[in-house]
């Protein structure tokens, strides 16, 4: 078995969704949207000064919507709406399926028939597994997974030790 962080994490690029002041400190969190731990994470996350980086680790095997959530989240960043989408479906964990989706949909002022099409499009599904297999590069076996970046590198973070 692998160890946390026993392969590199690609450090945050220009295509990561990045939230939070440039000079705070930077995390990567790798996280799922059906997962509770992540949501309690990313309440926490909220309250404090940090610069995260989110991907997407939908853990099928025991969240079955949890990449439905995430293509729908990636198809609400193609209209510029990725956090908004990202903040609702946290704030709203029971409610994952097709028809809440669209709601959250509706409700951010996304163009439905774009949303629809981008969810299930070459480049969000690609985009998705990609968060996912640097992840699992990375040694990421669950949510919520946390890495440090600073001038010293990309480091595993104890995410008990962030709040979750």
């Amino acid at each position: 078995m692998r160890e946390l962080g026993s392969a590199p994490v690609p450090r945050p690029g220009q295509d990561d969704h990045l939230r939070g002041p440039a000079r705070a400190p930077l995390l990567i969190v790798y996280a799922d949207f059906e997962c509770p731990f992540c949501a309690l994470l990313h309440e926490r996350l909220a309250a404090v000064e940090t610069r995260v980086a989110f991907r997407h680790f939908p853990v099928r095997s025991s969240h079955p919507r949890a990449w439905a959530a995430a293509c729908a989240a990636e198809a609400a960043g193609l209209q510029g709406r990725f956090w908004e989408m990202h903040d609702a479906l946290f704030a709203d964990q029971g409610r994952l399926e097709d028809p809440h989706l669209w709601e959250r949909a509706r409700r951010l002022g996304l163009e439905l028939g774009r949303f629809d099409s981008g969810r299930r499009s070459e480049p969000v599904l690609a985009r998705v597994r990609r968060d996912f297999e640097s992840g699992v590069r990375g040694g990421v076996v669950g949510t919520p997974t946390a890495f440090a970046v600073d001038e010293r590198g990309v480091r595993a973070v104890d995410a008990r030790s962030l709040g979750a």
